[in-house]
């Protein structure tokens, strides 16, 4: 691995861990086929709309960055482009309160990682800023949120209302654990003279980034609370025999994180002369050595240790129901959104098969953090075990050097009479 593409990895490493639906992060849905149960559940998705897939492995899970690969990504770059990872697992229970209700109690890790930048910041971060000299990079606009944080959850889901719909709530208390929150304004802008003797940085950006040196699962750097909405309807339709509505929110909420807690900001101009820079990403160490870090930082940046509030990215999911035939064939078309987390709108449509226990699942969707998203999932919903497993992403792992996005979603439950 060269030197450059190590400073990149140790620059990644710390956006991500600050050291370090079917698939839609809900419950509730899964509760309308299982019923009462303990499960265990993983929910694993990751995408963009111009980082190509096995490059997109490279940034996961380490490995040497190709220019190959590297340039393939490059010709696809959009004036604005998305990057996001999200990982939950933990395990939920729907207990029997009574005829018309049951309770729901769980524990959930999430952590999340997403970003939002233009062409310029991605030549920036993987080529420097030699291609740039006698220019300008504009990295205006920048978005990069890494956040870990661990939920205790109860709640209650009536599933006779008004003997047909189903109406659920549930409240969870947060443990913040690691915060990364980066975000450029207006007019940030990087540029290299045509000699490379000296750089000017035009900084506009708010910095925050939870307690550092309290970092792993026991870590208690923030407290927090969110709220899960769950609705779903029967409805009159002209198509089909029966035709049912499903809306969910979840992660409506936020995270205190306490006043060890670090945030800067900056709105000012510096100039670093005297140096022949040619690339930011080869700078040497005795070059390093010269300048005084202590000195930059007073200068660029407002540092300080304070308490604040960070909204934590919200989940909506919509999806129809149509069921055709026998009630063995259902067509689902839906939307989701990600509230703060640099994410598109999503549209997909589901055809689902049924036989006797099993239920065959295809997905197509577009937007979110990919691009155009393909998928299947089978599910077993037998007497005592629930099973689920599947994919809203496949294309990932088919074509990985041409695909964008991937993601993994698995249940298994012992159901409760």
């Amino acid at each position: 691995m060269t030197k450059k593409l190590t400073y990149f990895f140790n620059l990644l490493a710390f956006l991500i861990v600050c050291n370090g639906k079917a698939q839609y992060n809900t419950e509730f849905i899964n509760y309308s086929t299982m019923g009462r149960g303990i499960a265990l559940n993983v929910d694993y998705e990751a995408g963009s709309n111009a980082i190509k897939n096995d490059m997109m492995n490279k940034l996961i899970w380490g490995g040497y960055i190709s220019n190959e690969m590297k340039d393939a990504s490059d010709k696809k770059l959009k004036a604005t482009n998305n990057f996001g990872i999200s990982l939950n697992y933990g395990t939920t229970a729907f207990i029997k309160g009574n005829s018309k209700f049951d309770f729901i109690v769980g524990f959930k890790n999430q952590e999340v990682l997403n970003a939002s930048f233009n062409s310029d910041f991605y030549r920036l971060m993987f080529y420097g800023n030699k291609r740039f000299l006698g220019t300008t990079a504009d990295i205006s606009q920048v978005s990069v949120n890494a956040l870990r944080f661990q939920e205790v959850k109860f709640g209650a889901i009536i599933h006779h209302v008004d003997s047909v719909a189903k109406i659920g709530c549930s409240v969870s208390f947060l443990k913040g654990e690691q915060l990364f929150y980066f975000k450029t304004g207006k007019n940030t802008s990087l540029f290299t003279s045509a000699d490379a003797s000296s750089i000017q940085m035009n900084s506009n950006f708010n910095l925050a980034v939870s307690d550092t040196s309290n970092r792993n699962l026991l870590s208690f750097n923030g407290i927090g609370a969110n709220a899960d909405i769950f609705f779903e309807t029967p409805y009159k339709s002209k198509v089909g025999k029966k035709s049912v509505l499903i809306v969910n929110a979840n992660n409506i909420g936020f995270i205190h994180w306490q006043n060890k807690s670090v945030q800067y900001s900056s709105d000012s101009v510096i100039t670093f002369k005297g140096y022949q820079i040619e690339n930011i990403l080869d700078l040497k160490d005795s070059t390093l050595n010269k300048i005084n870090q202590d000195t930059i930082l007073q200068k660029l940046v407002n540092g300080r240790k304070e308490n604040f509030n960070i909204n934590i990215p919200t989940n909506l999911v919509l999806i129809n129901k149509i069921y055709f035939g026998k009630m063995n064939f259902v067509l689902n078309t839906g939307f989701r959104y990600i509230f703060n987390a640099n994410y598109r709108p999503y549209f997909f449509a589901e055809p689902e098969y049924h036989y006797k226990k099993m239920t065959f699942i295809a997905h197509l969707g577009y937007g979110g953090y990919a691009r155009m998203n393909y998928g299947a999932s089978i599910t077993y919903n037998g007497k005592h075990i629930f099973f689920k497993l599947g994919s809203n992403s496949l294309q990932g792992f088919i074509a990985p050097k041409i695909a964008y996005g991937q993601g993994l979603f698995f249940s298994i439950a012992k159901k409760f009479k």
